[in-house]
């Protein structure tokens, strides 16, 4: 049951977040971002930032559904399918954001 509650609980916490940035709100929250000096902010677009962050939210909580109904029924391979899924949502989020300048403000020529 603990197990249970602790898997919802992050599955919650996804969702919150999710929620969250697709509201363009916590940007302080994105590590790298929430470091950089007020220059290099600017050259950002918080909202696009946080609305990705948002998506890639709500996509770890999607893959965590089969990490719940595998650990609940007891189906190693279910549960293990979910993390294989978690860990490459994560790796595909974090090379799409960090290439082609996606989240930077178009400069005015």
């Amino acid at each position: 049951m603990g197990l249970l509650l602790a898997n919802l609980a992050v599955m919650a916490l996804f969702i919150g977040l999710g929620i969250l940035f697709s509201k363009g709100k916590g940007a302080f929250l994105i590590a790298g971002y929430n470091t950089m000096p007020r220059e290099k902010k600017e050259r950002y677009d918080k909202n696009a930032l946080c609305r990705f962050m948002g998506k890639l939210m709500f996509a770890l909580a999607a893959c965590w559904v089969p990490v719940v109904l595998g650990a609940v029924l007891d189906m190693d391979w279910l549960y293990g399918a979910g993390i294989a899924a978690y860990l490459l949502v994560i790796a595909a989020g974090v090379i799409h954001a960090n290439t082609g300048g996606r989240f930077q403000r178009k400069r005015e020529p």
